[in-house]
């Protein structure tokens, strides 16, 4: 029956976990108070902020305090969608105003040229937003991957440790878990992957990495798909 999509977890596995933290959420930190300020009144980011008090159970807020919480959450790596969507759109305009390039793996650039002349469907699911995942692939070192993807998924499918956000991947592409291949460097994403019965691979880029029972790789050039 063989694989037909490989789903690929992005930091640490395509993009370096240092650029995001290096380079794109400081970036988030230093933008976010002018970027609330110059867009309060648009209907996503005024959602967004509506969500932020909801979530900090702050009624009350006023937009600075608001700015405090969402940085805060920043330092914390919090996982909150108003946070990724908001860093979603402050990052498309770095990138519009070419302040920074989205860092992809070499290997990774290769590779999923080779998929995708395989025939082979390929996702990525990250906890940063899907427009987030999307500029990153689009303005990337080895220039626009997005097509090669047949799509993108977040935190809106579900929990990334969670086994029915890998359910809720395999019902949205209609494959059977056997079909499908899910490439993380992280042990509880790759369990929960294989809890929804997904075949697993455990991409190793550093020797100090937590290793678990899982097929390892150290470069996708090793990934290769019948």
């Amino acid at each position: 029956m063989g694989i037909r999509a490989i789903v690929v977890d992005t930091a640490g596995t395509t993009t370096d976990l240092n650029f995001i933290q290096d380079v794109l959420f400081p970036y988030s930190v230093k933008a976010l108070p002018d970027f609330l300020e110059q867009n309060q009144h648009n209907v996503l980011v005024e959602n967004c902020i509506c969500d932020t008090r909801d979530i900090a159970l702050e009624p009350d807020a006023d937009l600075a305090r608001v700015t405090e919480i969402l940085q805060q959450w920043v330092s914390e790596d919090r996982k909150a969608t108003p946070l990724k969507t908001l860093q979603g759109l402050i990052w498309k305009q770095g990138y519009a105003h070419g302040e920074f390039k989205g860092h992809i793996f070499p290997d990774f650039i290769e590779a999923v040229k080779r998929f995708s002349a395989q025939n082979l469907r390929i996702y990525s699911f990250s906890s940063g937003s899907v427009d987030a995942q999307k500029l990153l692939f689009s303005h990337s070192d080895g220039g626009d991957l997005t097509e090669m993807f047949n799509g993108h998924f977040d935190t809106r499918t579900g929990n990334k440790l969670d086994k029915q956000a890998y359910c809720n991947i395999l019902n949205t592409i209609s494959l059977s878990p056997k079909q499908v291949l899910f490439v993380s460097d992280v042990i509880e994403e790759l369990k929960a992957a294989e809890a929804a019965g997904m075949m697993t691979c455990q991409m190793v880029r550093d020797s100090t990495q937590r290793t678990g029972e899982f097929r390892k790789i150290s470069s996708f050039d090793e990934l290769l798909v019948e």
